[in-house]
């Protein structure tokens, strides 16, 4: 009679060469699904909806905008059609900066309707005002010939940090990230939260020259406001 080998309490379970190779094979695709299905919820997107206005929130928009934008008759055969017109002409008269208003008060859908009047453009990005922080999304459509990526659209979302400090504007990237995942700080400049205007602002720049024509910037309660120098 042949005696059986009790197990003992030390023993382990032991797997075929077979076993190993089907749990190899699922942990494989398991990954593959999860990094599929990550890749189409975060770093592919589809293009936004334009911002629209109602009624009311375009008639503020539009008084806004109007000492930007002065339209002229539509009866002028030199501009193009598709500029906005009105039926007051364009009157000469001196210039003068007597009562005039230097201040800039956009909220956040007036930033995103402006831009909806691109439709091409709206379509693409999307801005978000916090307090003293702008922030971007964009769709950014990749070239059919990229390999993986060809024909997609890349999502893209960046901080820019606004205010006004020691009499002077800050401005600062906060981050850049790629489908959700933040880009090291290397990769684009090493200049996460760096002051752009007190790094770059030499004496006849961009960010000195910027810097001079702005007496304050802010964001707060989704407003962005800006004051102009004289």
């Amino acid at each position: 009679m042949n005696a059986h080998t009790p197990k003992t309490a030390g023993s382990t379970r032991t797997f075929s060469g077979k076993q190993v190779i089907v749990f190899i094979g699922l942990a494989v695709l398991a990954t593959a699904l999860v990094t599929v299905w990550w890749v189409n919820q975060y770093l592919f997107a589809k293009m936004f909806e334009p911002t629209r206005l109602n009624a009311a929130e375009q008639q503020v928009l539009d008084a806004k905008m109007a000492p930007l934008l002065h339209t002229v008759d539509a009866g002028s055969p030199a501009l193009p059609s598709s500029l906005p017109v009105t039926h007051m002409p364009l009157e000469p008269e001196p210039y003068s900066e007597s009562g005039p208003n230097r201040e800039i008060r956009l909220t956040e859908r007036e930033v995103n309707a402006l831009l909806a009047k691109d439709s091409e453009m709206a379509r693409h990005m999307a801005v978000d005002l916090s307090d003293d922080l702008l922030s971007v999304k964009l769709v950014v459509p990749m070239n059919e010939d990229m390999p993986l990526v060809g024909g997609k659209m890349l999502k893209l979302n960046f901080g820019l940090a606004l205010s006004y400090e020691n009499g002077k504007p800050v401005v600062a990237m906060r981050g850049i990230s790629v489908g959700g995942i933040p880009l090291p700080s290397a990769w684009w400049g090493d200049i996460k939260n760096t002051n752009l205007v007190e790094e770059y602002g030499g004496s006849g720049g961009f960010w000195d020259q910027f810097a001079k024509g702005v007496e304050d910037l802010k964001i707060k309660d989704g407003e962005l406001h800006v004051i102009l120098k004289e």
